[in-house]
């Protein structure tokens, strides 16, 4: 295993290069391209490679332990070998690392401990969940840690690659190696957005609420709809979402509508009761995301309180009517 060998350094004097998927700069325009490693081809490290192999870098190996990693990645890095992980350091300047979160700290622990990390060597994981702490092992092996983790939910097919345009990049990284992190963001098409190690957790819980669930969401609806006899769910619900998210985006709460925001307590006593017949594992969903759309609906004046009262009467029986008899509640 080579050790200690000069590691070259891309273009980092602090000029901003923007790239995109319709104007990629010429390679041969940039000096000192790096020699590129995947730990883990998944779904998203063979993206980056690729997309780092279109700014000029070299991809020279990978690794994977799946059928299906192994296909990928002959797809997307062809004629780059597939090796162990230690291997892949030993040939890269540049590593991803490219791991389940719950993986990633004994990755970078095993790795430092048996010598495959050396000095100089740029260690970038994916991870939203860590910053640059969990290379710590590595760094007191000499190795260069960024946190570079992509606002983008991946397919593992070379689509990936284009969606990396303008894709904001959640970024940590000690001072002195802000300038190389943001370059390579630049360089894969992205755009840096710097994260406290602090607040990685909590950036990533953001993240998982707004797009993870979404799906959740939307292929609940979906099978509703389709109980309900609607042929295509897809097209109803994709202008509709659409728009939804549009609004969401520009105007925030101000975008609220529908029946919770209304305050019509009879709707939505109606919903959770067809709900509960036809589909009863949605039931606490609708009913969690019906109570926090009506409490920031009511935070920003949009809700009547006089139409709340009934409304999170329902709510808190679970669906039933807000009232009992002689009015208690």
């Amino acid at each position: 295993m080579t050790r200690n060998r000069p590691v070259p350094r891309a273009d980092w004097n602090g000029r901003r290069r923007r790239v995109n998927a319709s104007h990629q700069p010429d390679p041969r325009d940039r000096p000192a391209r790096l020699t590129v490693g995947v730990v883990g081809a998944g779904r998203v490290g063979p993206a980056l490679a690729a997309a780092l192999q279109l700014a000029g870098h070299r991809p020279v190996a990978a690794s994977g332990v799946s059928d299906t990693s192994v296909r990928r990645a002959a797809a997307m890095l062809p004629d780059v070998p597939l090796v162990p992980p230690a291997e892949v350091l030993d040939r890269a300047d540049l590593v991803l690392l490219t791991v389940p979160d719950d993986a990633l700290p004994g990755l970078v622990e095993g790795l430092a401990e048996t010598g495959a990390v050396r000095p100089g060597q740029l260690l970038v994981h994916t991870s939203g969940r860590y910053g640059t702490n969990v290379l710590e092992p590595a760094l007191r092996a000499g190795a260069l840690p960024l946190a570079l983790h992509p606002a983008m939910t991946f397919t593992g097919t070379p689509v990936d690659v284009q969606r990396l345009a303008g894709c904001s990049f959640g970024v940590t990284a000690p001072e002195e190696l802000r300038l190389a992190a943001e370059a390579l963001v630049i360089e894969m098409g992205g755009e840096p957005e710097w994260i406290a190690e602090e607040n990685r957790p909590l950036y990533h819980a953001a993240l998982a609420l707004g797009a993870n669930h979404l799906v959740t969401l939307v292929a609940e609806s979906m099978d509703l709809l389709r109980d309900a006899g609607v042929a295509a769910p897809d097209r109803m619900l994709g202008p509709l979402l659409g728009a939804a998210l549009d609004n969401a985006l520009r105007s925030g709460d101000a975008a609220l509508t529908g029946p919770v925001a209304r305050g019509d307590a009879g709707t939505v006593a109606a919903h959770v009761t067809e709900l509960r017949k036809h589909a009863p594992q949605t039931v606490a969903g609708y009913l969690a995301m019906a109570r926090a759309t009506a409490d920031r609906a009511l935070a920003h004046g949009l809700l009547k309180p006089e139409l709340a009262e009934d409304l999170l009467g329902v709510l808190a029986n679970g669906g039933g009517t807000g009232t009992t008899e002689g009015g208690d509640r």
